[in-house]
């Protein structure tokens, strides 16, 4: 499953453009795809999704991207066989300092400091977490559209690839549209609608006249 930047936006509650820079600074890239030029976009793995997450969480806790990335650098540098730091390891931060935990449970690393009190962050909580925005992304969505005076149930579908939605009308075999937001996707299913029914009424008039 592949996730644009608009998709983990949502996912981690992170900006667009905060993302954005993540990876232009070369702190988080995604593994999928990365930006090729205007128009291209990022693509990442639900591996990416856990690292944002985690950075994301370490930001939120008071931890700088500065601490972030200088932590990264101390233990790509000395646990060489972990690929993924962010999404390998299991952290502690006071908001100050960032720990990492090792197989040892009498053993924590200090990544930058020697430490005092701190609280941990559960790679198992955030994946879990991960997982049911997912699932919350990707669960199908059913809203009640009146066209003509007739109201239509119509189904809405999250795109993670290409962003926003397509939506789709049951009642109507291939009616189908798609917009960036919930409101235009609305309009639009409304107006693929009122098109289908338009076809509709005309084959319906050239059968009876046949």
């Amino acid at each position: 499953m592949n996730f644009n930047t608009k998709a983990v936006s949502k996912i981690i509650r992170a900006t667009q453009r905060q993302i954005g820079y993540w990876d232009t600074t070369h702190l988080i890239k995604p593994s999928i795809q990365e930006a090729s030029g205007y128009g291209s976009a990022r693509l990442y793995s639900f591996t990416d999704l856990i690292r944002l997450k985690v950075a994301k969480t370490l930001l939120d806790k008071g931890v700088s991207l500065q601490k972030i990335r200088k932590a990264i650098v101390y233990l790509k540098k000395h646990m060489p066989d972990v690929d993924n730091p962010l999404s390998d390891l299991k952290f502690l931060t006071d908001g100050d300092t960032i720990f990492v935990l090792t197989d040892d449970s009498q053993v924590v690393i200090d990544t930058l400091r020697n430490g005092q009190l701190v609280f941990s962050i559960s790679l198992g909580a955030i994946m879990d977490d991960l997982k049911g925005e997912v699932k919350d992304l990707h669960d199908q969505r059913k809203y009640d559209v009146i066209v003509m005076k007739q109201k239509y149930t119509v189904i809405f579908h999250a795109d993670t690839e290409d962003g926003g939605y397509w939506v789709e009308c049951p009642d109507i075999p291939g009616c189908i549209s798609q917009g960036d937001t919930v409101e235009e996707a609305i309009d639009m299913i409304k107006d693929a609608i009122k098109g289908c029914l338009e076809v509709l009424s005309e084959k319906e008039k050239a059968a009876n006249v046949s």
